[in-house]
This record gives C-alpha cells, structure tokens and sequence, in this order.
C-alpha cells in the first residue's frame, strides 16, 4: 500500500536588497532610463501645430477615434496598421533574443526601467545594502517608521506620475492636467490614473523580481528562442573555478600567478556578484530562467577582477558554444529567417504608410429599387457615396464619371462636396442613361473626385450601372 506524500508547504519569497554598481552597462542602464523617462513623461508636452485638433505632438484621441503621431494621422479604419506594427515588434524581438537573450528585458523593458528607479529611491532614503538588510531586521521605532514611510511615499508619487502622464496622452494635456486637479476631468481618465498608480507601486515596488520571475510569460517561453550560439550573460567557469576551486585572496593567493599554479580559478568568492543581481540569482551557477541580462553582475565582477589585479571578463557576454571554445557565431537559419521576416514586414508598413491615401471613397449601390425606369424611358441607379477625410485641412472634391457613354450624373443641389478636417461624409448620387445609350445589362464605370485645391490628386472607384435585360433587348432590337 502506497503512502500519500506529504504536501510541502510553498517557499517564501526572500527579500532581495541590491547593492550597487558601478561600471560600463550600469552607465548604459542610466543612461536608457534617462532617455526613457525624459520621453515618456516629457512628449505629452511637446507641441505640435495642427490645422485640426489640439496642437500636441503625441495625442490618441477616442473622442475623434484618431491617433495623432507628430505629421502622422491613424484612424479607426487603420486598424490593419496598428496590427502591422505590433507584427513587426514581434519580430524584432524573436529575432533580438536568437541573437542577444534578454537583453530587452535587462535594459528596455517598462518593469525594469521603473523597478531601477524604486531601487534608487530605496537606496537614497535608507542607504546601501547593508544598511538596507539591518533597517528591515531592526525593530519598528520612529526611524524606520520615517524611512520606510518616506520610501513608500516616494513610490507612491512617481507611481502618480506614470498614471498621470499616462493619461495625458489622451487629451490636450494642458487642458486635462487643469481638469485632473480640479476634479473636472472625466471618470476614465480617474480610474486610469489610480489603476496605473496601484499597478506601478505593486510590481516595481512590492513584487519587484516577483514579476519578471512569476508574471512575465516571456520569461517561460524565451528558452524557445534560445540556443547554444545565443549570446547572454555567461560565467567562465574553467577560468573561474580552475582544478581546485574557488577560494578568498590570501596573502600566498593574492598574486595571479601563484593562484593558478596553486591550481585555483580567478573567481574570488566576493558574493558582489550576487549582491547586485535584482533578481538574487548566482550567475555561477549556470544560465537561469530568472536571468534577465542586466549585465551588473559583469560591472561587479569586473570591479573586483581590476581591484586584485587579475583580468576581467570572468563574466561577460558569452555564449555557451564560445565558452566551450567554440566560436561565435550570429548567422544562423533561425536568425536569418527572423531578419528577413523584419525585413519584409518592414518594408510593407513603411511602404504602405507612404503610399497610403489621404481619402478613403467607398461607394454602395442603394438596391431599394435597385433601378428606376423614369417617364422617358431614361435608366437611373443610385449610389451612396462615403469619402473619409485623413488630412487636417479643408478638402473641396468635384465628382465625374468615366467609362459610362452617354451617363448624367446628377448630386442634387451640389456641384462640389464639402469635407471638414479628419471626418467623414456621405452624399447621394443618381447616375442617369438615356435610353438610346442603353448597350447590355451591367456597365462597369467609375466615380472620379477631385481635390480643387490640388487638382493633381484624384480618387476613383469602380462600380456597376444596372439595367433590366429586357429593357436591353427592346433597344437593341429598336436598333
């Protein structure tokens, strides 16, 4: 008879204190965080003059159901872009991780960028890692209570600031930024604010690693992408470990010589390496899922490695055929087949996105009556005509026919058709033939529009002309 295993209860989450760093990649990770905030939080504000809407460089507006990039206008029926673009960013993710791992999520992405500002906070108000790790096992008394108030606070206003920046993507922001704080601002643009606030305090703040290691489902399927000429952030362990192991300096090990002839490796057993990791991973052992790239293990390292005079790039970007003495190698089928994917749908969406209208003509045959005969024997077909306009002007458009011999076209009370700035408008048009011009069933022609004030752009669209057989048969047989 077999015993029912005993339920093992789920391991805690041990609290990881970073140290910091100093070093080339920490000055890169800066310096990306610089660029990235100064965009994020700056580019609502940059002004943009604009014929149609509010003069804001950046601006997604519901209301208008279009999205305003600098010069460049998306609208709802641009959907199928949208869809291009993430396609696109897909791709070049796929084919950046078959080359570099994760090196977007060590310096690219939003969780990594916001958790390293979190960091700095902490380590502002409450010192460096040790001092960190003795405030927390300290008991509660009004230092600590001001210290870790103050950090959470702090958390808290940038948390707001996200939010809020966040939001002002989607209007004016001058105009929304003045209604936000006297409470004028719509209740969407409240909620998103406090659900950006929670949401940025809890995993840059709160859950940290916890994100990266548990939530992120790239983490989980990134091994897909991976494979032994993939370069990530790799431990030399021949070099470090040599026959004998790791082991401290000492006064007879100190000297790079006599510790390989002592038959140890470089690797110094400092633990800095670990110390800096914002995941609390040990590099030594081994490629981990955890991993995200960061490369400040190789800053730690390489600061030690200078300080005791050995060589640097004990850790360093590797990968695991060049480690094994190998060589590197980046042209691979699944690299080459990601790059020319990019390639491709690349040049589709910059292609398509230049040579893309400014007006959209869509044209619907009104079919209740699909024709009428009128009093002199004269064929007339309706038409509902629709013509978007993308642009930020006043547009003036005449309407002709091509390829009808014989057709009136008649608009109404309108001669020439008038479209405001980044809207739509439907109009009605009755196409006549008369009967002797009447030649076979269904006539293929088509609606031309012209801009008046470029009369070098015109659009056209191709519809059919319908007349009843038997009124065919009866003018051919006149004839």
């Amino acid at each position: 008879m077999s015993e029912t295993p005993t339920s093992q209860p789920e391991q805690q989450r041990i609290a990881i204190y970073p140290r910091s760093v100093k070093g080339f990649y920490r000055k890169i990770k800066t310096a990306i965080v610089i660029l990235a905030y100064s965009v994020y939080f700056l580019l609502p504000w940059l002004r943009w003059e604009r014929e149609n809407g509010p003069s804001q460089a950046v601006i997604f507006d519901i209301t208008a159901r279009r999205f305003d990039i600098f010069n460049f206008t998306l609208f709802a029926q641009d959907i199928f872009w949208l869809a291009l673009f993430f396609a696109f960013a897909a791709l070049l993710l796929f084919f950046v991780t078959g080359i570099a791992g994760r090196v977007f999520c060590g310096y690219f992405c939003f969780q990594t960028l916001w958790t390293d500002v979190f960091m700095h906070i902490e380590h502002w108000v409450q010192g460096e890692r040790p001092a960190r790790i003795k405030l927390a096992k300290s008991k509660w008394n009004a230092q600590k209570i001001f210290k870790i108030g103050l950090t959470h606070f702090l958390w808290l206003v940038v948390a707001f600031s996200t939010g809020l920046a966040f939001t002002l993507y989607w209007g004016n922001a001058p105009d929304l930024i003045v209604e936000i704080f006297t409470f004028q601002a719509p209740l969407a643009a409240g909620i998103t604010i406090l659900f950006l606030t929670l949401t940025t305090y809890v995993m840059a703040g709160i859950a940290r690693e916890q994100v990266c290691t548990y939530m992120c489902p790239y983490a989980r399927f990134q091994s897909a992408m991976f494979d032994s000429d993939t370069i990530v952030v790799a431990y030399d362990s021949i070099r470090g470990e040599g026959n004998r192991g790791r082991h401290k300096p000492s006064k007879e090990l100190i000297k790079h010589d006599k510790r390989q002839q002592a038959g140890y490796g470089d690797c110094v057993d400092c633990g800095y390496c670990v110390q800096v990791c914002p995941t609390g991973i040990d590099i030594r052992n081994g490629l981990q899922y955890q991993c995200i790239t960061c490369a400040l293990c190789i800053d730690a390292c390489n600061t030690i490695m200078k300080s005791v005079g050995y060589p640097e790039g004990l850790i360093r970007y590797s990968s695991e055929n060049e480690m094994q003495g190998g060589n590197k190698r980046i042209l691979k089928p699944k690299t080459i087949i990601y790059g020319l994917s990019l390639i491709v749908v690349a040049v589709i969406f910059f292609w398509g996105l230049g040579a893309r209208s400014v007006v959209d003509v869509s044209v619907r045959q009104v079919r209740q009556p699909l024709f009428v005969v009128l009093s002199n024997g004269d064929i007339q077909n309706r038409y509902a005509i629709k013509v978007n306009n993308k642009t930020d002007r006043q547009m003036w458009l005449t309407v002709s026919l091509r390829g009808l011999d014989g057709a009136i076209l008649d608009l109404g009370r309108f001669d020439k058709i008038h479209i405001s700035p980044a809207s739509s408008a439907t109009f009605y048009a009755n196409v006549k033939i008369p009967q002797k011009k009447i030649r076979k069933e269904n006539s293929r022609f088509e609606f031309v529009l012209k801009d008046l004030n470029e009369k070098s752009k015109t659009w056209t669209h191709e519809d059919n002309f319908f007349t009843p057989k038997k009124l065919v048969n009866q003018t051919v047989l006149k004839k």
